[in-house]
């Protein structure tokens, strides 16, 4: 189906610096007692140091918040709270500055990159760097059709995958992923049902607020996605083509290349997580990689990442998307880098007062 051979990434990524988790292990013995006083901002400390490969961790300077945007042709289905096609409002909120993502990512000090992959609306409403990499506007009805082509598949996947040599290129040090759509959590239960061999009410969840009657038009149509997806289960392009969006390509092809580029990804709910199920699929290490930041509530992203053995971080009740769960974990993941590179070590302090070349006191005389 495609040029990308996407089974080269089970060669390309490689996992985390497992000796260099060791050393940071080790160093918290002598910097914190009793042991494990510091519970999970020492083993966050210790992921750190594996990505970062140093020991102690360096400071998360440059955090980016990326944001993959895009419309789905199954909300026309009336799956969602919000009408089809209107995700361009969400964006709109995000670039201006009121979306909950752009006042957290001005409180924590990271910075926001919008991605329309495909929203539902005339490229002139956008910025020209927001719509630069746009694949198409929305996708198929995933019911009934292919949500891609072939072809669209792939350059979302490509897209993706430059997207995280960019950010690596230009100095970002941590990832904070979401994605804004409308429809998404739909396509995100059909990718997740289809890969852990589930049904369709076991990964439908309320998704934006909806009731009963829209949970059960929405399982359906997982239902009916489920029998386009599984003929294809066994090529992951082409499954992102027949129920997926150029929005998830996208971010599969990211996460992907963000591992092999070793750079640090915080997953965000349940769209992250059915990516990071379909990226796994290609890559087996790749999820050493990434963090979840929370428990989002949809019953799917607990089965994604139970399969992909991640566990969140965060349970704060969120039910909003746009990376504002991975954004509340990173103050969390700042703080463990902060006391890593900050606690005194008695080791290093001893040598530094011994200076070079010195020698040991020689044994009192008996």
């Amino acid at each position: 189906m495609s040029g990308i051979d996407v089974d080269e990434f089970g060669s390309l990524v490689e996992r985390p610096e497992a000796g260099v988790r060791r050393d940071s292990q080790e160093r918290w013995a002598r910097l914190v007692a009793p042991a494990g006083a510091l519970g999970r901002p020492a083993e966050l400390a210790d992921w750190l140091a594996a990505v970062q490969g140093v020991v102690p961790v360096r400071p998360i300077t440059r955090p980016r918040v990326l944001v993959f945007a895009g419309d789905h042709g199954v909300a026309a289905l009336d799956v969602s709270v919000r009408p089809a096609g209107s995700a361009v409002e969400l964006a709109r909120a995000v670039l201006d500055g009121t979306a909950p993502v752009a006042v957290l990512a001005r409180q924590y000090g990271a910075t926001v990159r919008l991605v329309d992959l495909a929203l539902d609306c005339d490229e002139a409403e956008l910025p020209a760097d927001v719509t630069a990499h746009r694949v198409r506007r929305g996708s198929g009805r995933l019911d009934i059709e292919d949500a891609l082509s072939a072809e669209e598949a792939e350059q979302a996947f490509r897209t993706g995958m430059a997207l995280a040599d960019e950010e690596a290129d230009s100095g970002t040090d941590l990832v904070l992923l979401g994605d804004l759509s409308v429809g998404g959590t739909t396509v995100a239960g059909v990718l997740i049902a289809a890969l852990c061999g589930t049904d369709a009410s076991v990964v439908t969840g309320r998704g934006s607020g909806i009731d009963d009657l829209t949970w059960m038009r929405k399982c359906a149509a997982i239902r009916d996605g489920l029998r386009r997806a599984r003929p294809v289960l066994g090529d992951q392009l082409a499954l992102l083509a027949a129920v997926g969006g150029a929005d998830f390509a996208a971010i599969t092809g990211f996460l992907l290349q963000a591992a092999v580029r070793k750079l640090p990804v915080v997953l965000d709910g349940v769209v992250s997580a059915a990516c990071g199920l379909v990226a796994q699929r290609i890559a087996f290490r790749a999820p050493d990689w990434w963090l979840a930041g929370h428990v989002s509530g949809e019953p799917g992203q607990a089965k994604a990442l139970d399969r992909i053995s991640l566990e969140p971080l965060l349970d704060f009740s969120l039910h909003t998307g746009s990376a504002v769960g991975a954004l509340m974990a990173l103050p969390l993941l700042q703080a463990a880098a902060a006391l890593s590179a900050e606690l005194p070590d008695p080791k290093a302090a001893a040598e530094a007062d011994a200076g070079p070349g010195s020698e040991p006191d020689p044994a009192p005389a008996v």
